[in-house]
């Protein structure tokens, strides 16, 4: 006999999260985005109430603050001892403490989690700032929309504002996995944690001064240097690779798949090698660099291919890739060529693991690569948890060059591509950015060991009182000599106050009143704490952590220094938090009470010579059941607005009105940008000419005034002299861009583009933008 037991499954019900708001200002690419969200307890009994948020590891939390019943509690930022203090008298208390942990691909997690009553609202709002960097000729700015529920008023509001002017500006389909083939696109089902994405916007600024831009506020400075049009400078590349027996399997295949694309991108007048390792290294051409000619670049493919994984001998792989770029230590032999002063020295470093053979002590390897690679720049990349990245960090740092973690993960291979295409094109080497007649002081660094395509140098510091021009002088070796270049540079108020709404936008976004004097601490923390990294004198580390902890505490910065702590708001809520910014452990303290009014950040006035791009998107809890945006934008002169799905991006400017419509503002397409196909081609379309570029790269540029084509990637572009451009982009998909010109134009009319959709049987129905309106 059997007796029967009846399961009854039971449905924990949350409480209901009723508003879910992001908003991001970016001036001159500061980036200070504010993320609140409201939570109502519907039932009877106390629920906990946990609010998460996503950070990039290079952004700092300048304030947290929870509202309750009208009081606004106000997070502290403590020193970290102080908070173990708090933390240790909580603990006896029997308080509930919160918790800040990391995640994964260099993104941090901020959660804070409170005991809501019946009835109670409760609001959180986070905010973060960070610089944006400039990488393969972008900025991208990235916002996480992950509320944890479905809500029904979900709201993002982006104003970007660049004083010198936006060259291009696109928004990405969302981004529902952090994998950078992410490739989702169409219907998605209904996520039981609502929207669940990334919204990322690309960008990129005119320059119009090689010397840079240079804006200041309150007696600081901020120097943004990123010449254009620069040759690129050959290099020396070592490729080091650990095939111990960790990488086996997935990461070997990976690798190999990046290294065959990778030896592919060489240019000719680039010369390489290829060092292997585990317990053993080996060599592919002993003794020397090769040309990356067809037959090489084929050989080098084949040995790669032949590679299999087989424990890890770190310092006898660096001293044999030192051997290679070091002049002094070898002589080249007649088939192959010692490193050339006119070309860029450099290692790619891979590893997954930490040294086991050989020399294993961290300071001798340090020591030893220091002393053997010179002016040779070390790029380590650590492959996986695994990896010894403090240690390949400072290797880096000593040795002019940065660090990378690689994740484990589908697109590991798309990593390692990623990061070669970062530093595969050298322009200048040992660049010094010079301010003379004893002008500034407190500077950031302001020697760098190299500047690659696509990237940007940025320099802050103070200012001495009654400077109106400031006077730089560059110094740096370029593919064929040593330069100096001396300009004064007019210095550009960064900020006014003013009352004009934030032009055009849909309302004025959370800011900073002065974003460079804010740029200088956040650049000089971050400094000092590389500094601490780079030495091993424990006085010294004193110091550095010191002065990081007290510019940290000054700027109401958390920091990895410093924690955040808000208390507990007793008795409509019953919990106190720490969030911290550790990526190699997690810390979860608690603190006293404190109840303040809550502080609010002003948005910066624009300079009406800025140009800036609005965003503001509603409705978004429909974006979880399709990729269907709905934009609430205002025609603003200069502003770049997403058109449709492919991504097409359409450039404004400004016509005058015409007689007796004066109230009516007109707008024209003075640039048309078309970005689709597997191999990122972008197509910019102006009046003069038609440029089409594919991963970065320029392929062709067709001038208007006469008839040519071009095909690439199955794409098909065909000018008509002075009158139109055809686009193919694949079966049942073409666009037509027409030439509008004047021979006597009128008072109101200007000469623009006009796009067209010739062919659009071969687009999705869920094709929507902002054409039609």
């Amino acid at each position: 006999e059997f007796s029967k037991l009846k399961y009854q499954n039971v449905i924990e019900v949350e409480i209901t999260v009723t508003d879910y708001h992001v908003r991001c200002s970016v001036v001159s690419r500061y980036a200070v985005t504010t993320v609140e969200s409201t939570t109502w307890n519907q039932l009877h009994i106390t629920k906990e109430a946990a609010f998460e948020v996503d950070l990039s590891s290079s952004a700092f939390i300048s304030n947290f603050t929870i509202t309750s019943n009208g009081k606004v509690y106000v997070a502290q930022v403590k020193r970290r001892t102080d908070a173990r203090k708090i933390y240790d008298t909580a603990k006896k208390q029997g308080k509930t403490a919160g918790l800040a942990a990391t995640k994964e691909r260099e993104i941090e997690k901020f959660r804070v989690a409170v005991n809501v009553p019946p009835g109670t609202r409760v609001s959180f709002t986070l905010t973060y700032e960070e610089l944006l960097s400039r990488r393969l000729g972008r900025y991208e700015l990235s916002l996480g929309l992950r509320p944890g529920q479905p809500v029904q008023n979900i709201s993002l509001d982006v104003s970007i504002s660049e004083r010198t002017g936006i060259s291009y500006i696109r928004a990405l389909p969302l981004q529902t996995s952090r994998l950078l083939a992410n490739k989702v696109q169409g219907t998605l089902k209904e996520p039981l944690l609502g929207l669940n994405a990334d919204f990322v916007i690309q960008y990129d600024v005119e320059f119009k001064d090689p010397m840079g831009d240079i804006q200041v506020d309150d007696g600081y400075f901020v120097h943004y240097f990123a010449p254009r049009g620069l040759p690129v400078v050959p290099k020396d590349v070592i490729f080091v690779i650990d095939i111990s027996g960790s990488m086996i399997g997935t990461k070997i295949k990976q690798t190999k798949a990046a290294m065959t694309t990778i030896l592919s991108d060489l240019r000719e007048g680039d010369y390489f090698n290829l060092i292997t390792f585990s317990d053993k290294v080996y060599t592919w051409k002993k003794g020397r660099t090769v040309r990356a000619t067809l037959q090489n670049v084929r050989d080098a493919k084949e040995f790669v291919r032949k590679i299999f994984a087989e424990g890890t001998n770190i310092n006898a792989a660096l001293l044999s890739a030192a051997q290679l770029l070091n002049p002094s230590s070898h002589s080249s032999s007649s088939s192959g060529h010692a490193p050339s002063s006119h070309r860029v020295p450099m290692i790619i470093f891979l590893t997954d693991g930490e040294a086991t053979t050989g020399e294993t002590e961290p300071d001798v390897i340090l020591r030893n690569a220091q002393n053997a690679l010179g002016l040779a720049s070390l790029f380590g990349l650590a492959f996986g948890d695994d990896a010894d990245f403090p240690m390949l960090r400072r290797l880096a740092l000593e040795n002019r060059g940065v660090a990378r973690m690689v994740y484990e993960d589908n697109d590991a291979a798309v990593q390692l591509k990623g990061f070669f295409d970062e530093v595969a094109s050298p322009l200048l080497s040992d660049i010094q950015l010079s301010y003379l007649d004893d002008q500034v002081y407190d500077i950031t660094r302001s020697l760098f060991p190299n500047y690659f395509q696509g990237s940007e140098l940025v320099v802050t510091g103070r200012l001495k009182p009654g400077v109106q021009d400031l006077k730089v002088m560059l110094t740096a070796n370029n593919s064929k000599q040593k330069v100096k270049v001396e300009n004064e540079l007019p210095l550009a108020k960064a900020v006014i106050n003013g009352t004009e709404p934030s032009l055009g936008c849909a309302q004025a976004l959370d800011g900073i009143p002065s974003f460079v004097h804010r740029l200088w601490a956040y650049f000089t923390i971050k400094e000092l704490l590389l500094a601490k990294i780079n030495t091993s004198d424990v006085f010294t580390q004193r110091l550095l952590v010191d002065k990081a902890t007290n510019l940290s505490l000054k700027y109401n910065f958390v920091t990895p220094v410093t924690s955040l702590v808000v208390i507990k708001p007793e008795p409509t809520i019953s919990s106190s938090v720490l969030a911290t910014t550790s990526k190699t452990s997690t810390s979860t303290v608690a603190g006293s009470t404190n109840v303040m009014n809550q502080t609010s950040h002003t948005a910066p006035k624009i300079s009406s010579t800025s140009y800036i791009a609005c965003i503001s998107l509603r409705n978004l809890n429909k974006l979880h059941e399709m990729f269907r945006y709905s934009f609430n934008m205002i025609d603003v002169s200069y502003s770049c607005f997403i058109l449709v799905g492919i991504i097409v991006d359409g450039h404004l400017m400004l016509a005058p009105s015409k007689e007796g419509l004066e109230i009516r503002t007109r707008t024209f397409f003075d640039r048309i940008s078309i970005i689709a196909g597997k191999g990122g081609v972008m197509i910019t379309l102006t009046l003069d000419s038609v440029q089409v570029e594919a991963d970065g790269k320029e392929i062709e540029t067709l001038p208007t005034n006469q008839r040519g084509s071009v095909e690439q990637h199955g794409m098909r572009i065909t000018v008509e002299e002075h009158h139109s451009c055809w686009i193919e982009l694949g079966v049942g998909v073409q666009f037509l861009i027409l030439f509008h010109l004047y021979n006597h134009p009128k008072s109101f009319q200007m000469e623009h583009l006009g796009f067209y959709i010739a062919d659009g049987k071969g687009l999705s129905h869920l094709t929507q933008g902002l054409l039609g309106r």
